[in-house]
């Protein structure tokens, strides 16, 4: 059993519409959720398979965090999904400083938190003093690796052409190693 804390503001959104979304991760996650709508304490205990089961609570941290439950749900997918978050907060010195480093990770109109997740192919979501991010280990490190380099104050162009390098070696990759059904591969 595992207990998390979400957002108060959040748990609308975990527990859906007449507690659809809650009954959802269930179901999926093999798990019974027992949320506290007063503190936001959630307790995520295993019910079913125990593999499935770990994903529970990290489906419930994932929506505290701003993921909408359809991407939260995507952990459960595959093997590769994994959800990581990146503590802005950590890389700031005081407020002013969080807000603008937050503000340079959403960028113009949201355009840098959009790069990000495009080119990578993750799903990203900035709330809080939190970058969520969800997808295979590839997709993580790339965002991660990304929004650093952001924090640590590189240009947005820079951190752009890192990303384009960054999708063009992980599509590469998908394509040279693709194995086609004869046991042939493709180049």
């Amino acid at each position: 059993m595992k207990h998390v804390t979400v957002p108060k503001d959040r748990i609308g959104v975990l527990i859906g519409e007449g507690g659809e979304t809650m009954r959802e991760i269930e179901a999926r996650a093999e798990v019974r959720l027992d949320i506290d709508s007063e503190t936001g304490s959630v307790r995520v205990e295993s019910v079913g398979d125990p593999i499935t089961g770990l994903n529970g609570p990290d489906i419930v941290k994932a929506i505290g965090r701003g993921f909408a439950p359809e991407d939260a749900l995507r952990l459960l997918e595959d093997d590769m999904q994994m959800f990581e978050l990146v503590d802005i907060e950590a890389a700031t010195r005081n407020k002013k400083d969080l807000r603008r480093k937050k503000g340079r990770l959403i960028g113009e109109g949201g355009r840098t938190r959009e790069l990000m997740a495009e080119l990578s192919g993750a799903d990203v979501v900035i709330y809080g003093t939190t970058l969520g991010i969800i997808g295979s280990p590839e997709q993580v490190d790339a965002v991660r690796s990304a929004a650093e380099m952001i924090l640590d104050g590189a240009p947005h162009g820079a951190v752009y052409s890192f990303l384009e390098r960054r999708h063009n070696e992980m599509r590469s990759n998908d394509i040279e190693y693709h194995q086609f059904a004869d046991g042939s591969r493709s180049a």
